[in-house]
């Protein structure tokens, strides 16, 4: 839970094998990307367990009850097209070379981190609010730190830009 509050943007990339433990954590990160050839799998059923660390919680709010239940019951092995299918992952990468694959998935993850850090971190607070608390408190929290960002240097650039939304 700590991972998934951090006030930045988090991915997982799976090279490999992520199972119980590691599946759990995967769904943690804000993304997930997969190399080809590895895999996701909750395993926990195997070991008479459940997820225990959030993972059950979380794999429904990113696959939906029904998907997670099966993945879940059925402790099925989730490759990077099924993953991709389901809304577990958001890319396959090209390369299963890990420090290809580490630069392909800085490369991927920069869309969403280029631009100032502040402005950065206010989108991943707003989307955690979002996430996690009733959509009153969500609101207020959204409007407690648009405050932060408005009239602040990133603000007052842009509107020196003017930049054209399209």
């Amino acid at each position: 839970t700590l991972l998934c509050r951090l006030p930045l943007i988090s991915v997982a990339l799976v090279q490999g094998k992520a199972l119980g433990g590691g599946a759990e954590l995967t769904t943690a990160c804000d993304f997930r990307l997969m190399t080809p050839g590895s895999e996701i799998r909750f395993v926990h059923k195997h070991m008479g367990l459940v997820p225990g660390w959030g993972g059950a919680a979380r794999l429904v709010r990113i696959v939906g009850s029904g998907a997670a239940l099966r993945l879940l019951s059925g402790a099925a092995r989730v490759d990077p097209e099924r993953a991709l299918c389901l809304g577990l992952s958001e890319e396959t990468l090209s390369s299963s070379e890990e420090t290809a694959a580490l630069e392909e998935a800085r490369a991927w993850l920069s869309q969403y981190t280029e631009g100032p850090a502040s402005v950065i971190q206010a989108v991943k607070k707003v989307v955690t609010a979002g996430r996690e608390l009733p959509v009153e408190a969500a609101l207020r929290t959204e409007k407690d730190i648009f405050g932060t960002v408005w009239g602040g240097p990133a603000n007052l650039q842009a509107l020196v830009r003017r930049p054209k939304h399209k």
